[in-house]
């Protein structure tokens, strides 16, 4: 009977294993960075550990300071979470050698499956179709191929190559940045199939021989070989397909003698099914498995764990659900991650647990006045939908997107609507080069409208709070003024555009002509109300520092505060290209006075695992180069100025 468990991890994976650990009376410790030390999952654990550091190398990649921390903490198993060490054979096997259990496979499973290289033979002997290519004859014809690392995942130490020419030149940054992100450099090619599916088969193996195959997941929405949008069981597959699935994830299971929870991965070309990976762990995208059959999987990774074996067969599938990551991101921006403060985090569903009957369930990392930081992923959270059939699933997870409150730093929340609101989506027309296809309309410039009446409320709810607020003369209404001359103007930018909003005091109400067609109504504490063109609307609005948030009925927006006026220091120089996120500079291509082509790149900085290149806006000579190797620079830091040929 395992009594007390540490999780390895950190973020949401820690928080769900923790919920689970609760219910089953387990005693809980926590290992954190100095960058997590006020995080959500340390004030849930029971216990908690330092790390201390910053960086994932110096704190949970640490595998004889996590062991050290279990012995202190008095913990009897280590449950890894994903990500980490969760794959890390040594890692098992020292947990094992310290008398600790282990909540996960064997170290020789995660060891056959751990280099995608020797998986893929192992696969082929046991008769599991793969994909493969000989680069030493590669020729023309055989593009588009697809450059993989071999010692891991997330996307991170993977390429697609057009052409013979591009090659060499793919081959090396995808080398770099698997070494960065697993310290194994190692890569391998294979086909590249740009309207295939990405589909996936959840096992569970005891260690008495039986094998369950917990049915299918979709997870063909993906940015950067990521995934965005997963969902159970994978829809519009052909009964070929998904037997094929089935029996192959069996046979790679069984093939390593595999024991725990896992995931088989493969690529699905119409009744064509080609093997990918196998995760030697608990997927991000378990929830949804969980939601359609009703298992509880980090449960039973426990009972596995403590020699108990699988009561049965798998249970039945039973509905659909449909699960999306929210990301701190900018997906306009070539996926910039963000950092910051995040200011309001309001989800609407059950948290970490599958809802009663249908609806709404939640796995986050953070919560309002949680920090995000450069050192880690993205994923800020899981919304997951269950109902009876996927449009139903669908329906209410676009509601839940529309009235999620998340505010401070940009995310993919926008885009995630217009992937729920797209129609091929939508019909189960998938691949994984659909969110490719559809990225520009899915990151277009939106309802002008909506976010102008968003602006509008801002504008009247920051005066109406910032009049009620004031110290003296609170009783004179907002925008009031003895001699009426010109209206009051707010400035507000969001990304790129700025709204310079006009309006003016009307006896004891304010009233704005700003936006033809719309008055406001009224405005009363945090709420402002809109009508347009005789619909009324309701506004939140939630004023911060230097910021103003509003949530309306087509969902949430945010604005900076434009300052009347502005300090020279904050000028910079013509040409300078700035960091777009804290990050830290991974390399220096240039040196001051080289001579530069538009596009050619100028600094590396890599932030939450990816890496970032920084190109030169415009032919021109390097004047400045501000950075070097290795250092840590933060969000509008200039690296370089370059100056246009002639000027």
């Amino acid at each position: 009977m395992i009594r007390s468990v540490l999780v390895a991890n950190r973020g949401e994976i820690a928080r769900r294993v923790f919920r689970t650990c609760r219910d089953l009376g387990i005693a809980t410790v926590a290992v954190h960075s100095d960058a997590d030390a006020d995080a959500p999952f340390v004030r849930e654990a029971d216990r908690a550990v330092r790390l201390p550091g910053d960086a994932p190398a110096d704190t949970y990649l640490r595998g004889d300071l996590v062991i050290e921390a279990a012995r202190r903490a008095g913990a009897e198993a280590i449950h890894p979470g994903y990500g980490f060490l969760s794959e890390n054979a040594d890692f098992a096997r020292a947990v094992e050698d310290a008398g600790l259990t282990w909540i996960g496979p064997t170290p020789e499973s995660i060891q056959a499956m751990g280099s995608k290289i020797r998986a893929k033979q192992i696969m082929a002997r046991a008769g599991v179709p793969i994909l493969d290519v000989d680069l030493d004859g590669v020729t023309p014809a055989e593009f588009p191929l697809l450059v993989k690392a071999s010692a891991g995942g997330g996307g991170r130490g993977m390429r697609v190559v057009e052409s013979l020419d591009e090659l060499d030149a793919e081959l090396a940054k995808a080398e770099a940045e698997a070494r960065s992100a697993f310290g194994d450099g190692t890569v391998f090619v294979e086909p590249y199939l740009p309207r295939a599916r990405h589909v996936e088969v959840q096992v569970l193996s005891d260690a008495h021989g039986r094998t369950w195959v917990v049915g299918d997941r979709d997870c063909s929405i993906q940015r950067r070989h990521q995934k965005v949008v997963e969902e159970a069981p994978a829809p519009n597959l052909s009964d070929k397909a998904r037997t094929t699935l089935h029996i192959a994830a069996r046979a790679a299971a069984e093939a390593v003698r595999y024991r725990g929870a896992g995931t088989v991965e493969f690529l699905v070309d119409g009744d064509r099914v080609f093997f990918l990976e196998m995760n030697t762990r608990l997927q991000v995208e378990h929830p949804v498995t969980e939601c359609v059959t009703g298992l509880d999987l980090v449960a039973l990774q426990l009972a596995i764990a403590e020699g108990r074996p699988l009561p049965g067969d798998a249970p039945p599938s039973s509905g659909h659900a449909v699960e999306v990551r929210l990301y701190a991101e900018d997906p306009a921006d070539d996926w910039a991650p963000q950092t910051g403060i995040v200011r309001a985090f309001d989800l609407d569903g059950a948290r970490f647990s599958v809802p009663e009957r249908y609806g709404m369930r939640i796995d986050s990392g953070v919560e309002a006045g949680s920090g995000v930081g450069i050192h880690y992923d993205a994923m800020l959270a899981k919304l997951i939908a269950y109902g009876p059939d996927r449009q139903t699933a669908l329906r209410m997870l676009e509601g839940a997107l529309r009235r999620a409150r998340v505010h401070g730093l940009t995310t993919n929340l926008d885009l995630l609507r217009a992937i729920v609101n797209d129609e091929d989506f939508a019909a189960a027309r998938l691949s994984t080069a659909l969110l490719d296809e559809r990225l520009d309309a899915w990151t277009g410039a939106g309802d002008d409208h909506a976010v102008r009446k968003a602006a509008l409320a801002a504008a009247i709810g920051q005066a109406t709070q910032t009049a009620a607020a004031a110290r003296v003369l609170a009783r004179i209404p907002a925008a009031w003024r003895n001699v009426p001359s010109q209206p009051r103007v707010r400035t507000y930018r969001r990304g790129d555009a700025e709204f310079a909003v006009a309006y003016a005091a009307e006896g004891r109400t304010l009233a704005s002509r700003w936006l033809e067609g719309v008055e406001v109504v009224d405005a009363i504490g945090d709420r402002v109300i809109l009508d347009d063109g005789g619909v009324r609307e309701s506004y939140r609005v939630t004023v911060g520092d230097g910021a103003v948030d509003v949530d309306g009925p087509v969902g949430g927006f945010g604005f900076e505060v434009v300052p009347d006026f502005v300090d020279p220091a904050d000028v910079v120089a013509e040409g300078s290209l700035l960091a777009p996120m804290p990050a830290s500079v991974t390399s220096v291509a240039v040196e001051p006075g080289a001579k530069v082509a538009k596009g050619d790149p100028v600094v590396v900085l890599e932030a939450m695992k990816m890496q970032h290149t920084i190109a030169a806006p415009t032919d021109g000579v390097v004047a400045e180069l501000a950075v070097t190797t290795g250092q840590q620079v933060e969000a509008g830091a200039v690296l370089a100025v370059i100056e246009e040929d002639g000027a």
